[in-house]
Parts: structure tokens; C-alpha cells; sequence
């Protein structure tokens, strides 16, 4: 009787190991695009597949906002940052808002 509950342990204790070896060795998903009000960064994979200055525009003017690209990353996994900036002072109207 012993031995099996021995054996039941065992076999818990090296389930548990594996489960916590194979979880802790994922990678996590950043996605390509991600902002909020004050600005947002782009992923450099996207350079060659759309325009990233439109993303940017339209993701400002959401907030009635304009951008103001800040740096990139030039490397494989880089990123493309920018800012939403308040409309700048003498403009008359507030920037145009793509609708597609």
C-alpha cells in the first residue's frame, strides 16, 4: 500500500515539473500595433505590408489628435514609435479622420 502511494506521488510530483517546465518556456504574442491617446508603437514587420504613417494618422485622429513619430528600431523585432499631439496652436480645424 505503501509503495503505490509512493508511486501516485511520484507520478503528481513529475506531472506537476513537466507542466511547470512547458509553461515557463512559451514565448508570449505581442501584437504588430498597439496604442492609446498619448501615442503607440508599430512593429517594423508591418513596414513592408501597409502603410505605417496612415495607421498612425488615423489612430491620432481618433483623438483628435496629430502624430509625431518619435524613433524606430531597425533591427528584426524592432518597433516604430510615435506620439498623439493636441493640434498645434493657429490650425483652424481639427485633423481629418480617415473612414473607410
Amino acid at each position: 500500500m505503501r509503495t503505490i502511494r509512493l508511486a501516485i506521488w511520484a507520478m503528481g510530483v513529475t506531472a506537476a515539473m513537466s507542466g511547470a517546465a512547458v509553461s515557463s518556456a512559451s514565448a508570449q504574442w505581442v501584437p504588430s500595433f498597439k496604442g492609446n491617446d498619448t501615442g503607440g508603437i508599430i512593429s517594423t514587420s508591418l513596414i513592408n505590408q501597409t502603410d505605417i504613417r496612415a495607421l498612425a494618422i488615423d489612430h491620432c485622429a481618433r483623438y483628435g489628435k496629430v502624430v509625431k513619430f518619435l524613433g524606430a528600431q531597425n533591427e528584426y523585432g524592432g518597433y516604430v514609435s510615435f506620439s498623439c499631439r493636441w493640434v498645434p496652436y493657429g490650425a483652424n480645424e481639427r485633423p481629418l479622420s480617415v473612414k473607410y
